[in-house]
């Protein structure tokens, strides 16, 4: 199945040639005359990709280069299968460096998406997009980074995430469907969580470099990374008036690609003048959290690049979004809770991952980390101002505060580091800043500050509780 897109991208693509050539040569209404995009290479960067998009026979190619520089207080090396380093803090941030910094102001990506108009206010949609390193030039494999440590102990890691990324050709996106001007769209296919969606459009930092949010998709998918996407989904979407209903239900399980066994999401929100909000609810049974060894024995016959550990959860969990448009300023701020509870299935003999040549093996599943339920609340508020239509400044508070799900609960001890159990309760305290200057239409200059704070069982075996993060770039779109 994840191969349709692409075949049915390629179709519309030879059927939109057969079309242009039956078109009546009868002259009509004057044509507003387009720029001229490709006349030289200054006048391509000036042009947005919305003006002079890459298009040919029903499909448009585009895509994103995104690359920086910047300080990490708490750094690691990075990694090449890694889709950025650690602009927040992680359990291995362990020392000060100057690093060159990928994908700070969004994923690198380049994909293909098509519109075919089919009459009747009807159209053929789809979109096959792969995220990369630009760095390395490697498609982004969070699983694989992980891989990547298992010889390592923590104070020697490289940059490594578990990631809904996992070296696919359609690691973002792979999906086609059917949409109505009137009556929505309905798409089948990899696609992006309802949450993962929309939560961007209020976040006043949106970014992977200053945004607690986008440096970690585990808020978006309710406690497990990989559920931010589904491999597998059908969704569908409609505008009514001034609001907006979206479901998405997944096919499926880990054999189809999937990160859970099962999972849905629903979505209502609104447009009013200059207030906007939203609302996404979710559940995911069997979530899968993926882990390295970190230096620990493998399981005596396995291929050490490729096995990884698992700890299973059931995770439920809601957002609530919303944002005032006021002058040259718009405030957003949002409210995200997730419980994750013990699986409905226990795996002993392992499971495959999302990524081709990794899997779980026998006796490396964990699912009882949560006899006491783990409830996180993350709340988040922030301002962006834009004076001019090519600068802005944001700025964006955020708070994480995770519960006791230790059993018994008394037993928690010590403080930070020394905290006894990372399943004390805890917190995570986010600051940032950005600031974004657009010379030309197809070129962003960013520059931004990360600074992250951990407590309790959010910092138990940490090297260190603090991460600060100056980092600059530029994104280049086509």
């Amino acid at each position: 199945m994840k191969h349709l897109a692409l075949i049915l991208l390629a179709t519309v693509g030879a059927t939109s040639l057969a079309h242009a050539a039956d078109l009546s040569t009868t002259k009509g209404a004057p044509v507003a005359e387009k720029p001229a995009c490709f006349s030289d290479f200054v006048t391509y960067l000036k042009a947005s990709p919305a003006d002079c998009p890459l298009t040919y026979a029903g499909l448009t190619l585009y895509g994103t280069y995104d690359m920086g520089y910047g300080y990490e207080s708490s750094g690691v090396q990075n990694g090449g299968a890694a889709d950025k380093p650690n602009y927040g803090i992680q359990k291995n941030s362990r020392g000060d460096r100057w690093i060159w910094s990928p994908n700070g102001m969004s994923t690198s990506v380049i994909g293909i998406k098509m519109k075919e108009d089919l009459g009747n206010k009807f159209s053929l949609v789809g979109v096959v997009e792969a995220g990369y390193n630009p760095g390395s030039f490697q498609l982004i494999n969070g699983p694989r980074s992980l891989t990547n440590q298992n010889a390592n102990k923590l104070t020697v890691q490289q940059a490594n995430f578990d990631s809904s990324r996992a070296g696919q050709f359609d690691n973002s996106q792979g999906f086609f469907g059917i949409s109505h001007a009137d009556y929505g769209t309905l798409t089948f296919g990899r696609t992006n969580s309802l949450a993962n969606n929309v939560t961007s459009k209020y976040d006043p930092t949106s970014s992977t470099a200053f945004s607690q949010l986008g440096f970690s998709s585990s808020f978006l998918g309710f406690g497990s990374t990989e559920t931010a996407r589904v491999n597998q989904a059908i969704t569908y979407d409609v505008k009514i008036m001034n609001y907006r209903v979206g479901m998405q239900a997944q096919v499926g399980g880990y054999q189809q690609g999937n990160a859970a066994t099962s999972q849905f999401q629903g979505q209502f929100g609104g447009d009013f003048g200059n207030f906007s909000f939203d609302a996404v609810g979710g559940y995911a049974q069997n979530a899968v959290s993926l882990s390295s060894y970190s230096g620990a024995a493998i399981p005596k016959g396995a291929d050490i690049n490729s096995v990884l550990k698992a700890t299973l959860s059931n995770n439920v969990g809601f957002e609530l979004l919303a944002s005032y448009k006021w002058d040259a300023f718009k405030f957003s701020g949002g409210y995200i809770y997730y419980k994750q509870m013990n699986p409905s299935d226990s795996y002993v003999n392992g499971l495959p991952t999302i990524a081709d040549g990794i899997y779980v093996p026998a006796g490396a599943v964990t699912s009882n980390a949560y006899n006491v339920p783990k409830i996180v609340n993350t709340f988040w508020t922030g301002v962006k101002w834009a004076p001019v239509s090519y600068f802005d400044l944001a700025a964006t508070w955020y708070i994480a505060q995770q519960s006791n799900y230790l059993q018994p609960y008394s037993s928690c001890t010590g403080h930070g580091v020394l905290t006894s159990s990372s399943k004390c309760s805890g917190t995570l305290f986010t600051e940032a800043l950005m600031a974004t200057y657009r010379p030309v239409g197809r070129v962003d200059l960013y520059a931004g500050l990360m600074i992250q704070n951990v407590t309790g069982g959010l910092a138990s075996g940490y090297l260190n509780t603090q991460s600060v993060s100056p980092t600059i770039g530029a994104r280049v779109r086509f």
